[in-house]
């Protein structure tokens, strides 16, 4: 998959914009976001669910990540949100994966999501052989060992493996992108922007809601 260029440019988390028609923001299918031809499944019954692709290598998500984080505190209930990490070509983006799933299974997402960011783009650090990754997360106050345990577990790695899926399904060709209830997903590059990403799923959110 290709990967496309997205505008980093940010100046926040943006305001929710839940209900308001496409008309008032401009939004239009096919230029801001895609309706899938295929429709996803989803796991979060009864809810709206929102996926964001992202890379840990990827500059344009370690520049979206604190505004997006801002934005999915407050969503409502309704909503259930979840970070899927994806993969294009590299190994070190494989092992990147793992890292977020075995953080994931750990419950040290909120602790160190974003200390991984600052490492990789912050601190020049690849954290793509196990030997770094250990150090990293020793140095962070967590086992080290532990965690290359886990992620090189089964379970991590099928998480891996159905985030790829996931990608594929969703048609996902370049991160950071929002996929919204198995239906819809919009990136940087198609709304104008990151920050008016945010704007987009906040109209597909209520659009999902409403059936």
């Amino acid at each position: 998959m290709q990967r496309r260029e997205f505008n980093a440019a940010l100046a926040g988390a943006g305001a929710l914009v839940l209900g308001l028609p496409a008309a008032a923001q401009g939004f239009v299918e096919g230029t801001h976001y895609v309706r899938l031809s295929q429709p996803v499944p989803t796991t979060a019954a009864g809810k709206v669910e929102v996926l964001e692709f992202f890379m840990y290598s990827c500059p344009h998500c370690n520049v979206f990540e604190p505004a997006l984080d801002a934005w999915a505190k407050k969503l409502p209930e309704q909503v259930v949100f979840r970070r899927v990490p994806v993969r294009f070509r590299s190994e070190a983006e494989g092992m990147h994966q793992r890292i977020f799933y075995a953080l994931e299974a750990m419950g040290q997402v909120e602790a160190m999501h974003r200390k991984v960011f600052n490492a990789i783009h912050n601190e020049h650090q690849r954290l793509d052989k196990p030997a770094d990754i250990q150090a990293f997360m020793t140095k962070n106050g967590l086992d080290g060992a532990k965690f290359v345990e886990v992620m090189n577990s089964f379970g991590v790695q099928a998480k891996a493996r159905q985030a790829l899926t996931l990608a594929e399904a969703y048609k996902i060709d370049g991160v950071p992108a929002l996929g919204v209830q198995g239906r819809y997903y919009t990136s940087g590059a198609l709304a104008g922007g990151n920050e008016r990403m945010l704007a987009v799923t906040d109209f597909l959110i209520a659009a999902s809601r409403k059936g």
